[in-house]
């Protein structure tokens, strides 16, 4: 009896829309929009469906790192992504390179939880003298 083991290519485009939107925790606008943008490019199947491999995930973990807690414009997040790809950072390592260099940068957690409570405010009514 042989064993054989199977190998997962993280590059492998296999997940729908719908459980990469679910998995990262946004709605598929999100990641159309993503898409848009050319910072997370799905692969298309034959019948012209939205795919997504392992290392897509990745990729959208490390777009909501940057938005989320850095506060980072999706023009900066596609600067980033390219001095990443350009550097040869492993998909599964981006995080927390970023981790570090914020840290570097003396962005330290205190600030990157201040952007994440700021930004989960956006687009809400906070106060309703605000606009008069």
């Amino acid at each position: 009896m042989s064993s054989q083991k199977t190998k997962t290519n993280a590059d492998e485009p296999i997940l729908s829309i719908g459980k990469v939107a679910s998995a990262l925790n946004v709605h598929q606008r999100t990641l159309r929009i993503y898409d848009e943008q050319h910072l997370l490019v799905a692969k298309r199947s034959k019948q012209n469906r939205r795919l997504y491999s392992l290392n897509d995930i990745e990729r959208g973990k490390l777009i909501q790192f940057l938005t989320r807690n850095l506060a980072i414009n999706l023009a900066g997040v596609r600067i980033i992504l390219k001095l990443l790809e350009t550097g040869k950072v492993k998909p599964d390592l981006y995080i927390q390179y970023i981790k570090d260099v914020a840290k570097s940068a003396k962005i330290d957690n205190k600030i990157q939880q201040y952007n994440v409570e700021r930004l989960s405010k956006r687009g809400k009514k906070l106060n309703k003298t605000a606009n008069t």
